[in-house]
C-alpha cells in the first residue's frame, strides 16, 4: 500500500474549496432552461394537453409534448438498452405517476416553473399495476403491448420477452437433477424475502446541457456512461455517432442511477425544438421520479443432507423492472445468480422473471442484483444452520466453496477465498468488541457476485518533452476515485512523480471509447488499458534512446524525469533534441482492452468475483423494535489496494448504503402514487445512526487488474442487511422476510415469537 495518498485524489481539494465543476455549475452561452410537467397518474391515456395559457407568459420559448415528436422531428421516437420502449417524452399514453408529458424551454428556471403550472392536461384513466408479483396475474392490465427487442445493445446477450404478459425477460437455468435432490434431502427450507424499491440518493440530481446544432449535438451530462448516451442520441437523431460530443464533469455521486442513459435524449430534444441550448436540471423529487433500484420478491428452497452439506438450491426471482425496462433484464438476471451465494451445488435451479409495472422504471444500482439476492441467500442459509441445529458459522465455514471452486458450471470458478474472508471478519469484530459485548445480538453474512463487465476499454497516454503525463478515458469519476486511480497507473507505469500526471476530463470527442462506469470495472479495465498505452511509450522511450546513445534497449532505464543510459541521464526534452531535432514533441499511444486481450482470458465471465464478508453488532430497544447497528466489521479479497484512502472510503460508504435499505429505506406507493417521495419523507441514514466500521482487505495480488487488483465498492453493501436480520433471528429467534427491518416490524416479530414460546 502507498503511505500517502493525499496526492493522488487531486478532486479532494477542488471539492472542498468548491473549484469543481458540476453540470450543475455550467452555463453555456445563449442558455434556456427547461422544466418538466409529469403525469399524476400511474396509467392514463393522454386526451389534450392544452398549452395556450403557458405559452403566453413572458419568456417562455417554447412548450414540447409528444404531438412534437410527429412530422420527422428525429429519426426515432423511442429508445432504450434492451427495447425500444421508452419515448422520448410522452407519447399518447403514460406509464407510471411522474412520467414527462410536457416541457417548458424559457430564459429562466422560475419562468418555466411558473408556465409549467398553467398547462392544463386531460386525461384518460386506464387500469393500473405497482406489484412485481400482481403483474404476473392473468387479467393484468398490459404496461406495453408489444415488445421492440434489441439485441447486445448495451449488455452482451439480449432479453427473451413471453408475449402476451408484462414478463420482459425471462431467465431460466438448471444444473444437476434438483427435484431428486430435494426427494432425498434430509431437510429442505422454503422461504419467500423481498426486498424493496429505493433511491440512489445521489447528492447531485441528474442534470443535462444539451446543445442541438444541424448535424451536430452536444452535451455536457453527469451520467456515467458517456458512450452510451452518445449512441442513443446518435440514433434518435440520426447523426453520426462521431457529431454526438458527450462531457462528463465531476458528477455528484451516481451509485448506477446515472448509469445507461436518463435525461439526454429529451434534453437534446428541447435544445432541437427552441434552437438554442437547454439545461433541464432536476430535484431530488423529480430523480426519485426518474430511477429506482429494483424491488424483488425472491422464493428459495434449499436442501441439506444429514452431514449438513447443500446439496440442492432452487431460486425463483421477480422483479419489477417499472414502467421501461432499462437495465431490468440484466438486474433480474443477476438476482438469481447472487442468491446462490459463495456455495457449491451439484443441483441448481434458477428461474428469473422481470416485470414490467405501472411504477417508476428501474435501473442498475451499485451491484446489480446483488442486495436483492444476498438477501434471500444468507437469510436462509441462518435458518437452514438453526434447522438443523448448526452453528451459523460453522454451517457457513463447512459450505463455502474454496478457491476454485465452482458456483455456476457456465462461471467462471470463484478466485477468493471467501471462507478466508469470514475468518479475517469475525478476528475483526472479535479485536474491536472482545468479550465485553458478548451479550449484544450478533450475525454474519457472506456473498459472491459476477460483475457483469465488458472487457471493452481505451486509453490515450501522452508523455511530453517537459515530461508532462495526460491521461484521457471516458470512465466518469463519480466521487469513486476513478481519476486519481488512472494517475496512479500511469505514474506507475512509466515511473514518474504521480504530481506530473493529468487526468482529463472524460470527453468523447477526444478519449477512446469505453463501455462505461459501473459494475466496478474501471480500475480493472481502464487501468490495463492505461498500462497497455504505458507499456507502448515505455517501448518507443527505449528505441529513441537506443538511437541516440547506441546503448541496447535492455540498458536503458526510464527515471524520473528521463532516461540513464551508460551512465548518462538525458531529460526526456533532451531524448526527443537528440532523436527528432527539436526539444519539443511526445511520446503517445492508445491502450486497448477486448475480450480477446491477454491471449483471450478476459473472455469467460466472470472477470473476477467480488465478495465479501461482514459481521454486524446491534442493539435493539425492545420496548419499541428500534434497531441500531453498532458496529460492522468487513472483509473482502480485492487482489490489490491501489489507494488504500480510497478504498475504506468506498466499503464504508458501501456499509451505509446497506444499512439504508435494511432499515428504513423504501419507496412507498398508494393507489399508484409515491407517498413518501420527498426529502422529509424518505429517511436515509444520517451521521448519527452510522455504526463504527472496520474494513480489512486481503491483498493477494493475483487479480486480473494492474498490479493484480480486482474490482471492489460493491462488495461491502452486501451483507449488511442479511447480517442485521440474522442478529436479530440470533437473539430472539424471530425471522423477518421483508425489508426493511422498521421497528414496527421488529417489534411485532419479537412479540409474535415471544408469546408463541409462552405457549
Amino acid at each position: 500500500m502507498l503511505k500517502d495518498t493525499s496526492e493522488v485524489r487531486a478532486d479532494y481539494k477542488e471539492k472542498v474549496t468548491g473549484e469543481a465543476l458540476y453540470v450543475t455549475d455550467l452555463t453555456i452561452p445563449g442558455m434556456a432552461y427547461a422544466r418538466i410537467l409529469r403525469s399524476p397518474h400511474p396509467h392514463a391515456r393522454i386526451v389534450a394537453i392544452d398549452i395556450e395559457e403557458a405559452a403566453a407568459v413572458p419568456g417562455v420559448l417554447g412548450i414540447f409534448s409528444g404531438k412534437d415528436l410527429q412530422d420527422g422531428f428525429c429519426a426515432e421516437t423511442h429508445w432504450g438498452l434492451y427495447f425500444k420502449d421508452r419515448p422520448i417524452i410522452a407519447q399518447d399514453v403514460v406509464r407510471y405517476a411522474g412520467e414527462p408529458v410536457a416541457a417548458v424551454v424559457a430564459a429562466s428556471e422560475a419562468i418555466a416553473e411558473d408556465a409549467i403550472e398553467l398547462i392544463n392536461v386531460e386525461y384518460d384513466i386506464l387500469p393500473f399495476v405497482t406489484e412485481g408479483k400482481k403483474a404476473l396475474e392473468a387479467g393484468s392490465p398490459r404496461v406495453h403491448e408489444k415488445f421492440d427487442v434489441l439485441n447486445d445493445y448495451y449488455f452482451r446477450g439480449g432479453p427473451k420477452p413471453v408475449d402476451g404478459t408484462n414478463i420482459c425477460h425471462m431467465y431460466e437455468f438448471d444444473q444437476g437433477n434438483v427435484d431428486e435432490a430435494f426427494a432425498s434431502a434430509y431437510k429442505v427450507v422454503e422461504d419467500e424475502f423481498t426486498f424493496p424499491g429505493i433511491y440512489h440518493y445521489a447528492m447531485e440530481p441528474h442534470a443535462v446541457i444539451a446543445h442541438y446544432r444541424p448535424d451536430c449535438l452536444e452535451l455536457w451530462s453527469n451520467g456515467q456512461t458517456p458512450t452510451a448516451i452518445q449512441r442513443v442520441c446518435s440514433g434518435l437523431f440520426d447523426i453520426p455517432i462521431a457529431r454526438v460530443r458527450v462531457h462528463t464533469p465531476y458528477v455528484g455521486g451516481g451509485f448506477g442511477g446515472k448509469a445507461s442513459v436518463k435525461l439526454d435524449p429529451l434534453a437534446a430534444a428541447l435544445s432541437k425544438f427552441v434552437g438554442r441550448p437547454v439545461k433541464l436540471q432536476l430535484s431530488l423529487m423529480e430523480s426519485m421520479q426518474t430511477c429506482r433500484r429494483v424491488d424483488t420478491a425472491i422464493s428459495m428452497k434449499t436442501a441439506v443432507d444429514r452431514e449438513g452439506k447443500l446439496i440442492a438450491r432452487s431460486i425463483d426471482v421477480v422483479a419489477n423492472c417499472g414502467a421501461y425496462a432499462d437495465t431490468g433484464p440484466a438486474i433480474a438476471t443477476k438476482a438469481a445468480i447472487r442468491a446462490i451465494g459463495p456455495y457449491s451445488f451439484q443441483n441448481l435451479r434458477l428461474r428469473s422473471r422481470a416485470v414490467y409495472t405501472n411504477t417508476v422504471p428501474a435501473a442498475s444500482f451499485r451491484s446489480i442484483g446483488g442486495p436483492q439476492g444476498v438477501w434471500a441467500c444468507e437469510s436462509q442459509i441462518d435458518e437452514i444452520a438453526h434447522a438443523i441445529g448448526m452453528d451459523p458459522i460453522e454451517f457457513r465455514r463447512k459450505n463455502i466453496a474454496p478457491r476454485h471452486g465452482v458456483i455456476k458450471s457456465d462461471l467462471r470458478p470463484i478466485d477468493v477465498d471467501v471462507g478466508d474472508e469470514l475468518e479475517h471478519a469475525l478476528d475483526l469484530m472479535q479485536s474491536m468488541r472482545g468479550a465485553e459485548c458478548a451479550d449484544k445480538p450478533r450475525g454474519v453474512a457472506v456473498a459472491a457476485t459476477d460483475p457483469g463487465i465488458l472487457p471493452v476499454g481505451g486509453a490515450i497516454v501522452r508523455l511530453t518533452a517537459d515530461g508532462h503525463i495526460t491521461v484521457s478515458v471516458t470512465t466518469a469519476e463519480i466521487g469513486q476515485g476513478a481519476r486519481g486511480v488512472q494517475r496512479l497507473i500511469a505514474s506507475r507505469c512509466l515511473g514518474q512523480p504521480i504530481d506530473k500526471v493529468t487526468a482529463l476530463e472524460p470527453d468523447t470527442q477526444s478519449a477512446p471509447y469505453d463501455w462505461g462506469t459501473g459494475a466496478s470495472r474501471s480500475t480493472v479495465i481502464l487501468g490495463l488499458a492505461i498500462e497497455d498505452a504505458c507499456q507502448q511509450i515505455a517501448q518507443q522511450i527505449r528505441e529513441a534512446a537506443a538511437l541516440v546513445t547506441e546503448a541496447p534497449q535492455s540498458e536503458i532505464q526510464i527515471v524520473d524525469g528521463g532516461v540513464q543510459a551508460r551512465g548518462e541521464t538525458l531529460s526526456f526534452k533532451e531524448l526527443l533534441r537528440r532523436f527528432q531535432g527539436v526539444t519539443a514533441g511526445e511520446f503517445a499511444a492508445i491502450g486497448r482492452v477486448t475480450p480477446y486481450s491477454q491471449g483471450g482470458r478476459l473472455r469467460q465471465s466472470p472477470l473476477f468475483w467480488e465478495t465479501a464478508a461482514g459481521v454486524c453488532e446491534i442493539s435493539v430497544d425492545e420496548d419499541t423494535g428500534q434497531v441500531s447497528v453498532d458496529t460492522i466489521a468487513l472483509c473482502a479479497d480485492v487482489g490489490k489496494v491501489l489507494n488504500p484512502k480510497a478504498a475504506e472510503g468506498q466499503d464504508e460508504g458501501a456499509a451505509v448504503q446497506g444499512l439504508g435499505h435494511t432499515l428504513m429505506e423504501q419507496y412507498v406507493y398508494e393507489d399508484g402514487q409515491i407517498i413518501n417521495g420527498s426529502a422529509f419523507d424518505y429517511k436515509v441514514p444520517t451521521i448519527d445512526q452510522a455504526p463504527s466500521m472496520h474494513a480489512h482487505f486481503i491483498e493477494n495480488g493475483d487479480g486480473p487488474g494492474p498490479f493484480g487488483s480486482r474490482g471492489m465498492g460493491e462488495g461491502a453493501i452486501l451483507p449488511i442487511a442479511p447480517a442485521v436480520a440474522n442478529a436479530i433471528r440470533n437473539k430472539y429467534g424471530a425471522r423477518i422476510r421483508s425489508l426493511p427491518l422498521t421497528p414496527e416490524k421488529v417489534w411485532r416479530a419479537i412479540n409474535q415469537r415471544e408469546n408463541e414460546n409462552e405457549i
